[in-house]
């Protein structure tokens, strides 16, 4: 009864028009920015932070979380019809919902695509609403060095969330945590690492690092690539898929889902290994595994329920513990704390309106992309002909306007245009700018919960071993630390991201 309760409250906060207006605007735009290729929901959310800085922080973050999975389906279209991912988590669904396509099948692969994605974000709305209140509830005991630890614990997430070296991963990270030193110190006043620039004495923003290291980057590698694309000419029809696509899709949407629902609570989970674990599963399950690559409807249904239900889960550590599952989560956290709000433990009790309004509104959310999206697939197939030549300087604009209007500074224009060479030099090199930003925002809490804990005992460092729950954590921390850095675990972890993705 305390969770319908609960959802009553959210929905009470998610359905004044205000919010559904938010929700509907960020829904709206992250499938609009979401459909166009090489511009996944991480550089979307980076490139529209700004829009939500005048919002109140219920408000924003709706509008954040609509913007998140509205890119996810965005993606979705541009697998179907170019066989062209707009993100990661929808390379699976290019490889049947494009064969789909060219049998002249688009609409149904489409539908099953929104209609899985639906039932999977009203699923995993519900897993949020359960598993989160005890989470919370754990993590109302945590003091000084619970926090620390649990920070320590959301570094090493980064580490496991980051692709490649795992030197270079911690490398980032500890680039991160120095850059995250810049500005004023609290308890002398000195300034540190602002190089005389008065701008800097409150510390990097995180608004111009963020969009630089995953909007102007990514711009940057898609013009470098020049991707060529490969639309379906036919005119879409018939979007209602048969009674035989969905005896055949309903399985695989319910696998879906539960896997994508477990894995995105995962460090290193969310939406991407959801939508490869589930077509992974489905084509070995399968009776005629050689339909897989052809068009088989299933392989469009459990990747994309996977991948919704992922990136929705993906919230429960971020909101009940403040440890971001993905890059995208930790961008959520800075953008929380951009507005005043601490994610963690407290989220919940002393700001129940943003926890449970966020949370009703992805209902609300999934439903308007259900009911937009549909009608509205000939206006993103003719979004997707716009060419990169016009597209990628008018995004580039309207980042560099989003950033300066936030502070009137054009310091943070150039901050954000740095970040952005760096973000792209880092993908080259290959090290992942994810922890970079994690590091950044994490550091000055990690600092200060340090200096109070070791405040506590005088100095005494045993005080993180001394108390169970932080001992526990970063007991974890060094089996996760450990677990990466075995090569035959890590192999393993390689061989996901590309079993069948061919």
């Amino acid at each position: 009864m305390e969770i319908l309760s609960n959802l009553a409250f959210g929905l009470q906060v998610a359905g004044t028009p205000a919010n559904i207006m938010y929700c509907f605007v960020g829904a709206l735009l992250g499938t609009f920015i979401g459909v166009l290729p090489g511009l996944g929901p991480l550089a979307t959310i980076a490139m529209l932070l700004p829009l939500t800085f005048s919002l109140p922080p219920t408000g924003a973050l709706i509008m954040l979380a609509g913007i998140y999975y509205g890119a996810q389906y965005g993606g979705s279209t541009t697998a179907i019809l170019c066989r062209l991912p707009g993100e990661s988590s929808a390379v699976m669904t290019a490889i049947d919902g494009y064969q789909m396509a060219r049998q002249g099948r688009a609409g149904p692969a489409l539908a099953i695509a929104a209609l899985g994605s639906f039932f999977a974000g009203c699923v995993a709305t519900l897993v949020i609403a359960v598993a989160a209140p005890p989470l919370s509830a754990l993590g109302q005991r945590f003091g000084a060095p619970e926090y620390f630890a649990l920070m320590v614990l959301g570094l090493v997430a980064a580490v496991v969330i980051a692709h490649g070296s795992v030197l270079r991963a911690i490398l980032m990270i500890l680039v991160g945590l120095v850059l995250g030193l810049v500005g004023t110190d609290v308890d002398s006043g000195i300034k540190r690492l602002t190089f005389g620039i008065p701008s800097l004495a409150d510390g990097l923003d995180i608004a111009p690092v963020a969009m630089g290291l995953f909007g102007i980057a990514e711009i940057i590698r898609n013009l470098e690539a020049r991707v060529s694309r490969n639309e379906i000419e036919q005119e879409i029809k018939g979007l209602m898929p048969t009674r035989q696509d969905l005896k055949q899709a309903a399985p695989a949407v319910l696998r879906g889902t539960m896997l994508g629902s477990i894995l995105g609570i995962l460090p290193g989970g969310g939406a991407l290994l959801s939508s490869f674990a589930a077509y992974v599963l489905e084509k070995r399950i399968s009776r005629h595994p050689e339909r897989f690559g052809r068009g088989a409807i299933e392989g469009v249904a459990a990747p994309e329920s996977a991948n919704n239900a992922g990136a929705q889960t993906s919230f429960i550590p971020m909101l009940t513990l403040g440890i971001p599952s993905n890059p995208i989560m930790a961008l959520m956290m800075g953008a929380l704390m951009i507005h005043g709000v601490q994610p963690g433990p407290g989220v919940m009790t002393k700001q129940p309106d943003i926890f449970w309004g966020v949370i009703v509104s992805m209902w609300i959310g999934n439903l308007m992309l259900l009911v937009i999206n549909l009608p509205m697939i000939r206006v993103w197939v003719w979004i997707l002909r716009i060419p990169y030549a016009v597209l990628f300087p008018a995004i580039l604009l309207l980042c560099s306007i989003g950033v300066y209007t936030v502070n009137s500074s054009t310091l943070d224009v150039g901050v954000m245009l740095l970040f952005g060479v760096v973000g792209y030099l880092l993908t080259k090199f290959g090290c992942e700018p994810a922890p970079l930003l994690l590091g950044i925002i994490l550091g000055p809490l990690m600092e200060e919960n340090l200096r109070r804990a070791l405040t506590i005992s005088r100095g005494d460092p045993l005080i993180f071993l001394q108390h169970p729950i932080s001992a526990g954590l970063l007991a974890l921390s060094a089996l996760l630390l450990i677990s990466v850095l075995l090569p035959s675990i890590r192999a393993k972890r390689d061989v996901v991201f590309e079993e069948d993705a061919s």
